[in-house]
């Protein structure tokens, strides 16, 4: 059973407390986010997510977090039933645009340019956190280093609704593999890849680690893209640069700004060189290198 706690304000303090929240919280893997519930009257909801045992020890750290910066706000509380919480959180998004991408629902085709790279993405499949603005992030630097360079293959580890993977197949034609470790987001991902009239190029695998076979038939790999969270990211960090090619690069994402020095550290200690990073609304991207 999950738990979401949340607090209903307007934009300007959601995105306040959806800060100090990630100053709170962010070093464990917790989902945060905000949602505009009603745009004209500007009401949002800024939450955090949480199975029922973890509960008590998050519901006593939030209270002390909001009676100590935001006391005029109450915390509510949602049992979320078994469904996917975070396609509920996106119902209704409004179409992501990074550089030349578009990713969309269904019901917004018509918003796609002739210039456009539309990726469909239906808000009834999950984005992975939910925060589409790490997926923006990802997006301007997929782009960027594939105009940039020659780019051979590449690995979405995590890919959860697989639309970077498709972003990366969109934009050249090379074999991309996407994994997750959930065989659900895996599914979802595969109908993604067919929903954007993908044939072949991108093989979707479950892989609950780099010891799975996967990584070793397809890689090493001249990219590699991670929007997880930070703190699998500085652990996995000797494993991913293994299996990059000499002279490739890393897309790193999911992170708060508050973690980019950490994860920096551990890539740095792997001989990667930061060429990069974006910030959007308190997460960051990071783009690395390694020397050929």
């Amino acid at each position: 059973m999950d738990i979401r706690l949340y607090v209903t304000t307007t934009e300007k303090r959601a995105g306040e407390v959806l800060d100090l929240m990630s100053e709170v919280f962010g070093e464990e893997d917790l989902a945060i986010a905000t949602t505009e519930i009603d745009e004209k009257r500007d009401i949002w909801e800024a939450s955090i997510y949480m199975m029922l045992d973890e509960e008590a020890d998050v519901r006593a750290r939030l209270d002390a977090m909001v009676a100590g910066s935001f006391a005029d706000l109450s915390i509510m509380r949602e049992v979320i039933p078994d469904i996917d919480w975070v396609a509920k959180s996106l119902e209704g998004l409004k179409p992501v645009r990074a550089g030349r991408f578009l990713v969309h629902g269904s019901h917004d085709r018509d918003k796609v340019s002739i210039n456009d790279i539309g990726i469909e993405i239906d808000a009834g499949q999950a984005f992975g956190t939910g925060h589409h603005g790490t997926t923006a992030g990802c997006l301007e630097v997929i782009e960027t280093v594939m105009r940039a360079r020659t780019v051979r293959n590449a690995l979405d580890l995590g890919t959860g609704s697989g639309v970077l993977a498709i972003a990366v197949r969109k934009l050249r034609h090379i074999p991309v593999l996407a994994t997750d470790i959930d065989p659900i987001a895996t599914r979802v991902a595969r109908e993604n890849v067919r929903r954007n009239g993908i044939a072949n190029g991108i093989t979707t695998e479950t892989a609950p680690g780099f010891h799975s076979d996967a990584f070793r038939r397809h890689g090493p790999f001249d990219l590699i893209i991670a929007n997880i969270l930070a703190r699998p990211l500085i652990r996995m960090a000797p494993q991913l640069a293994a299996h990059l090619a000499p002279g490739g690069s890393v897309i790193l994402s999911g992170i708060l700004a508050a973690q980019r020095w950490k994860v920096l550290a551990a890539y740095n200690g792997e001989h990667l060189r930061h060429v990069r990073t974006i910030w959007r609304n308190g997460w960051v991207t990071i783009h690395l290198d390694r020397a050929g």
